[in-house]
């Protein structure tokens, strides 16, 4: 999950500015996905608390979760996908919230927080939820099914990308199948490791990064993709359709969290608060194009936002996804699968 592209830079620009600052300034440090928080906001974060924001950026939760099972220290706050929290958690490398250093608690959705896999919040606080699908350059290609199975079509072969993500692609497989994203069943995962190879040979790469800036030039025609990205892809090129697949996909929520050997836990706390005015995830929301769960903030965000089904799934849509959750003993199953996928010819 991600967008705006000049983030990295207008980051690192923010942080040389304060750099002369004196080292009294506390340094929080960030871990998560690329082109995620409005440059704006973290400046105005910084200059509330007299402190520097530092982002570091990973391109999916198993790397993430890798890097910090491997004893990697120095963060304060990570932005993992829901399920990863749980095996975070359940691993001790996550710490419980502070509640009374959280004021804005009261804003989160109520409606979101039934689904959550941590509804009372203890260890980690809804950020953005986004969901995937498809998208492609509508003055390239004609009848384009809202279908899983469009990656499937010879025609564009060498001009697709789908997500390198294990969850979300075999997910799209599963959800292809009539199964559920989620299942533990070694047949089904099977099933679908065989459906994402076939859909293999008629794309570029997986990728998660450069796809979007690749469908808005038109390098590639069609793209799996997080509604976030083609939002800000179509901001690029107009001629961008997005379109939730008919069989469903999968809707996934991004976590605050707090290391178990953050240095800045106050600090983080505050951030966290900070992202949590109706006001701040209504503005992040309209920049980077996902969905803050944040029922004061919806009101506040742009017309556009509110009445865009990428973001709103329709019922019918949404009746059909599913979020991603915790598979338990199974992950091994799934990482069986995608290392067959990605071995394959």
């Amino acid at each position: 999950m991600k967008p705006h592209w000049s983030l990295l830079t207008a980051c690192g620009l923010a942080a040389l500015a304060l750099a002369g600052c004196g080292p009294r300034r506390p340094t929080l440090h960030i871990y998560t996905w690329a082109d995620y928080i409005k440059p704006e906001l973290l400046e105005a974060f910084e200059r509330e608390n007299r402190c520097r924001v530092v982002i570091d950026t990973f391109d999916s939760n198993e790397a993430m979760y890798a890097k910090i099972k491997a004893g990697a220290t120095g963060y304060d706050l990570l932005m993992p996908s829901s399920y990863m929290v749980k095996l975070l958690r359940d691993q001790n490398l996550i710490q419980p919230l502070r509640r009374e250093w959280l004021n804005n608690l009261a804003h989160v959705d109520p409606d979101y927080l039934k689904k959550a896999m941590d509804p009372a919040m203890e260890y980690s606080v809804p950020y953005m939820i986004t969901n995937t699908g498809i998208a492609w350059l509508s003055d390239r290609i004609e009848n384009v099914e809202p279908s899983w199975a469009v990656f499937g079509r010879a025609d564009l072969k060498g001009r697709m990308t789908m997500l390198n993500d294990m969850r979300e692609t075999l997910g799209a497989a599963l959800k292809f199948l009539g199964h559920s994203l989620n299942t533990r069943d070694e047949r089904e995962l099977a099933a679908a490791r065989d459906v994402v190879i076939g859909w293999k040979r008629n794309l570029a790469k997986f990728e998660n990064e450069q796809y979007k800036t690749g469908l808005a030039s038109g390098e590639f025609l069609l793209v799996h993709g997080y509604s976030g990205d083609i939002l800000q892809a179509r901001e690029e090129n107009d001629r961008i359709v997005f379109a939730v697949p008919r069989e469903g996909t999968s809707i996934s929520c991004d976590d605050l969290v707090i290391p178990a050997t953050a240095r800045q836990v106050e600090l983080a706390h505050r951030f966290i608060d900070f992202l949590l005015r109706p006001e701040v995830a209504a503005e992040n929301s309209d920049f980077i194009g996902y969905l803050a769960p944040n029922k004061d903030a919806y009101p506040l965000m742009s017309e556009k936002l509110r009445n865009d089904p990428a973001v709103f799934l329709p019922p019918e849509i949404a009746e059909r996804s599913e979020i991603i959750g915790d598979v338990g003993d199974a992950l091994s199953l799934y990482t069986r699968m995608w290392d067959e996928i990605k071995a394959a010819e």
